[in-house]
């Protein structure tokens, strides 16, 4: 068996009995055009380990390594799938290597990378963890990955870029915007999936901000943006009297010291004036 005589993702779904486990949110992309399209936004793929979450039955997985990858990790908890993809890395000679884990509780040590190295994530994230995950790479120090190429609920990836005053924006806007730069690339409708879920998905392309750039207090930001988006139809006088209440100021002192209109409402402050904030928040903790 080589890469050109792989059986088409049809055929060893069935011949291995993968239906989609409802329990991992798993929705199964087997346009190989789409997953070459994913694959390609990655950027130099030849120069680079992939890091990829929930494989399946290895739709993206070939077209990383067809695209030229020089190795891919991926990490599957549901064992069913291994077999399928033991045949995909016997094709490709050995460049893909599996993790059976919950890829919530793999951290960099286990991806084999090299002193320094940075990876590139590509994954048709779970719809179940997407967000959790993609958080826990946003706030890891040492930033380990070059660019995260992901596809979520396009819900969620609408969140991720979201700007100031539009009504996707909070939490999630926030936190990206003060690690790193996201971009929309396309929509994949839900016909695109096997089984179809019941709303469109959308691919978004991260890059980490460099190390001087990036926001270091990421505990004070989630504090303040809780907080604030919390009771978000109330002006930041009121919905920030929680995370005030961990600190020697009130929220009105905390916005004053921020040239903060206490009377805004959080939609309309820019990711830049919450971390600001949230460096108010940490001096004030004492």
């Amino acid at each position: 068996m080589n890469a050109d005589t792989l059986p088409p993702l049809r055929e060893v779904i069935a011949a291995h009995g993968l239906a989609a486990d409802k329990r991992f949110g798993q929705h199964f992309l087997l346009d190989l055009n789409l997953t070459a399209k994913i694959a390609r936004l990655c950027g130099e793929l030849p120069q680079s380990t992939a890091i990829e979450v929930g494989p399946g039955p290895g739709g993206l997985t070939r077209a990383l390594l067809s695209e030229g990858a020089r190795r891919v990790v991926a990490i599957e908890k549901d064992s069913r799938f291994l077999p399928a993809l033991a045949d995909i890395s016997h094709a490709f000679d050995g460049r893909l290597s599996v993790i059976e884990a919950d890829a919530l509780k793999v951290g960099r040590e286990a991806l084999g990378l090299q002193d320094g190295e940075r990876a590139v994530i590509a994954a048709n994230l779970p719809y179940n963890v997407g967000t959790a995950l993609f958080t826990g790479w946003l706030e890891a120090e040492p930033v380990w990955w070059s660019r995260a190429v992901l596809m979520f609920q396009k819900e969620v990836a609408e969140r991720i870029v979201a700007r100031t005053g539009e009504e996707a924006y909070g939490r999630l806007a926030i936190l990206t915007a003060a690690r790193a730069k996201a971009k929309y690339a396309f929509t994949l409708p839900a016909r695109a999936f096997t089984p179809p879920p019941k709303v469109d998905s959308a691919v978004v392309a991260v890059d980490p901000l460099p190390e001087g750039e990036r926001f270091a207090d990421v505990e004070a930001l989630s504090v303040v943006t809780a907080s604030a988006f919390g009771q978000r139809r109330k002006t930041l006088r009121k919905s920030l009297g929680q995370a005030a209440s961990q600190t020697r100021a009130s929220a009105e002192e905390l916005l004053l010291s921020c040239d903060m209109d206490p009377g805004a409402r959080a939609e309309t402050i820019p990711p830049e004036g919450f971390m600001a904030l949230a460096t108010a928040w940490r001096a004030a903790r004492g």
